[in-house]
C-alpha cells in the first residue's frame, strides 16, 4: 500500500511538473519550478526511481526557462531605454506647431483662415461641419455638399452664421457625412496648434496643445514647418 501511495505521489508530481512547463497561463516561474522539482524527487518511489532521461529533460527545460527569464529582462530594459529616447524627442517639440488627431481649433483674432481638416473613409453626398463655442452653443454651420474619400481641407473665417466675428478662444468642430442613401460615412479629424506641454502618463508621452486638445504621442500626425498651420 505504501508503495502504491508513493507511486501516486511521484506520478502526480511528474505530471504537474510536465504540465507546468507546457506554457500558457499555467507556466511556472523559476522558484516554483525548483520547489516542484524537489517535491517530485522527495516523493519518488525508492524501488522505482525517476527515469534518468525524464530527469535530464526536466533540467533542460529548467535551463530554457532560466534563459527565457534573462531574455525577457533584457528586452524590458531595451524597451525602457527606447521609451526614454522617445520621451526626450517629444519634449523637444514643445513650442512648435503640430498637427494631431482631434476636434478643436483655436481662434486667436489674428488668423482669419482657421483650417478645419478631416479625412473621409468613403465618398459622401453630403457633408456638414458644425462649430461650437466653449459652452457647447452652435455658432457656425457649413454645408460642403458632395466630397470624395480622402483628406478634406476647408478654412473657417472665424465668423458665426450671422457674419459676426467671434471672440478669441477654443472651438470644437463636428462632422456629419452621409453617403448616397443616408448611410453615415466615417471620418478622422485633424487639428493644429502649438504644443504647450508634454506630460508622461504611465511612461508614455501625452501632448497638450494651446487649443486645449490633449492627445497621445501616437496621434501626432506631423510637425508643421516654421510653426505655420497647414
Amino acid at each position: 500500500m505504501a508503495g502504491e501511495i508513493n507511486n501516486v505521489g511521484s506520478t502526480s508530481a511528474s505530471s504537474g511538473l510536465t504540465s507546468a512547463l507546457g506554457g500558457g497561463s499555467s507556466a511556472l516561474g523559476q522558484d516554483a519550478f525548483l520547489k516542484l522539482l524537489v517535491a517530485q524527487i522527495s516523493h519518488q518511489d525508492p524501488l522505482k526511481p525517476m527515469d534518468d532521461t525524464a530527469f535530464v529533460a526536466q533540467l533542460a527545460q529548467f535551463s530554457s526557462l532560466e534563459q527565457a527569464i534573462s531574455t525577457n529582462a533584457k528586452l524590458d530594459f531595451l524597451a525602457l531605454q527606447q521609451r526614454g529616447v522617445a520621451n526626450t524627442e517629444m519634449a523637444v517639440l514643445v513650442g512648435k506647431n503640430v498637427t494631431v488627431k482631434g476636434d478643436k481649433v483655436r481662434l486667436d483674432g489674428q488668423n482669419l483662415a482657421v483650417p478645419v481638416n478631416f479625412t473621409l473613409d468613403g465618398d459622401a453626398t453630403t457633408v456638414a461641419v458644425t462649430i461650437k463655442d466653449a459652452q457647447g452653443k452652435t455658432v457656425r454651420t457649413m454645408q460642403l455638399g458632395q466630397q470624395q474619400a480622402g483628406l478634406v481641407k476647408i478654412n473657417w473665417d472665424g465668423k458665426d452664421d450671422n457674419g459676426m466675428t467671434l471672440p478669441t478662444g477654443t472651438y470644437s468642430v463636428s462632422i456629419e457625412a452621409k453617403a448616397d442613401g443616408g448611410a453615415p460615412v466615417g471620418y478622422t479629424q485633424e487639428c493644429s496648434g502649438v504644443l504647450k506641454s508634454v506630460s508622461f502618463a504611465n511612461g508614455y508621452p501625452l501632448l497638450e496643445l494651446d487649443t486645449g486638445v490633449t492627445a497621445p504621442a501616437s496621434d501626432l500626425l506631423k510637425v508643421n514647418d516654421q510653426g505655420k498651420v497647414p
